[in-house]
């Protein structure tokens, strides 16, 4: 009887105040696996402006499939984790060529890049299976409710018991955003929150001590050619970012004197920079870099390649690309 009640209040809930978002709503499971890959580790505001452009680009998954790598990933850029894209790509052409979406969760878990917690996104919005999902804002969700701390495996055993098998997505969307806008990490909305009768915590949970992040500084070289721009290309065993096209770095044996054409701040995996960016000669630009392949691009194309972040925003603050690229 206590799981009815709490499916009606966190259901009712959800109906009258969930966020108004480009992707809610949707029954193409294509559309729905592109939102839930973007929202991996990247912020929502992030995901709203980008999704519909790469709808615009790439509106159905044979339009995906078709197209090269690429495109894909300069489409993508500025996104960040690019393996997301290059595995939604694979998954694109699995699904090509099966000419059949995948219906069920197991199935939908065998795709290049999905998943326990994709592929139970995708079968429960899109087809209605009742499987239970699970992702941050859950898991504290589900500790705050027990009162204590649980195991991945418990939170999805507790997720899936709650689970309305009436409305497996709409109850697995209200879990997320309950997590995200109400039961926040450190201050709790509490008295906003329509399950608090079912709580054993009613407050902040014990913060557990983060790990400290790297700090580094890196410099890179600003090369222009007319409206031309210096690029190298990432070796494609590179760890981070292979094949992406970027400005190239110098060290601090080459760098150019005196000051800098732009500084700002970058983060990639765990580590802040401090970013220089100089004027260099064409001699400093086409210095070896590990091999990395280095080129002239026009600035008319520079949105057609597959951008770092970094080179993106370096590009953006320079006014070379509009602000939305």
């Amino acid at each position: 009887m206590a799981r009815r009640h709490f499916r009606q209040r966190l259901l009712r809930w959800y109906d009258r105040n969930h966020r108004k978002l480009p992707w809610r709503g949707e029954t193409d499971p294509y559309r729905i696996l592109l939102s839930e890959i973007m929202l991996q580790q990247t912020r929502v505001a992030v995901v709203e402006e980008r999704y519909p452009l790469f709808l615009e680009q790439f509106p159905s998954i044979a339009r995906l499939a078709r197209a090269s790598e690429d495109s894909v990933l300069a489409s993508w850029s500025g996104l960040g984790y690019y393996r997301r894209a290059r595995s939604l790509h694979a998954a694109a052409k699995t699904i090509a060529q099966a000419k059949c979406f995948p219906r069920s969760s197991v199935e939908l878990a065998e795709l290049p890049g999905v998943g326990r917690y994709t592929a139970a996104a995708v079968a429960s919005i899109a087809f209605g299976e009742p499987v239970a999902v699970v992702d941050g804002n859950v898991q504290r969700v589900i500790g705050r409710i027990a009162g204590k701390e649980v195991t991945v495996e418990q939170g999805w055993e507790t997720a899936q018991a709650l689970l309305h098998p009436g409305r497996p997505g709409d109850f697995n969307q209200a879990m997320m955003e309950l997590g995200a806008t109400v039961c926040l990490p450190t201050n709790p909305a509490c008295g906003h929150c329509p399950v608090i009768d079912f709580c054993e915590s009613q407050g902040p949970s014990s913060r557990k001590a983060r790990q400290a992040r790297k700090k580094a500084t890196l410099s890179c070289v600003f090369t222009r050619k007319g409206n031309s721009v210096y690029l190298r290309r990432r070796m494609q065993n590179a760890s981070l970012m292979p094949g992406m096209w970027e400005l190239p770095e110098i060290k601090g044996s080459e760098r150019t004197r005196g000051q800098p054409l732009l500084q700002l701040r970058h983060s990639i995996t765990n580590t802040d920079y401090r970013v220089l960016v100089f004027h260099g000669s064409t001699s400093l630009a086409g210095n070896k870099n590990g091999g990395a392949r280095g080129r002239w691009v026009a600035l008319t194309c520079v949105n057609k390649l597959p951008l770092t972040g970094l080179t993106n925003k370096i590009l953006r603050n320079l006014g070379l690309l509009p602000n939305n690229q």
